[in-house]
């Protein structure tokens, strides 16, 4: 695998992102968020990301967001949910550290919630 760059942030990865400013519920603020989308999609400066925030036990039951445990591996520093439902693309330029990646489980998790979120 190549050194990673800002300019190429790769599908599973873990990045922190600003998403600030936003409207209405849209999650905000500097945080980790997943790229989701594979390399070839796409010809912008941009990535689809799934927003991370941290884990409720009360998020168990619900099928969009999917639980992410801290490691090394992926950089996060708490128990984490990826929420689905507030999957968007980005500009390379709200990028900021690379954080780490996801196993491929997880990944795979993330995707289904989204299709469920989509309708897919």
């Amino acid at each position: 695998m190549t050194s990673p760059s800002k300019s190429d942030p790769l599908r599973g990865e873990v990045w922190t992102i600003r998403f600030d400013p936003t409207k209405g519920a849209e999650m905000g603020k500097t945080r980790p968020a997943v790229v989701i989308n594979p390399r070839s999609i796409g010809r912008l400066p941009l990535r689809i990301v799934v927003p991370v925030t941290v884990w409720a036990d009360r998020y168990a039951e619900i099928p969009w967001l999917v639980h992410l445990r801290p490691n090394e591996r992926n950089g996060l520093a708490k128990a984490s949910v990826a929420d689905c439902f507030q999957v968007k693309s980005v500009s390379l330029k709200r990028f900021v550290s690379r954080l780490g990646e996801l196993h491929a489980d997880a990944i795979d998790e993330i995707g289904a919630a989204i299709a469920l979120c989509v309708g897919a």
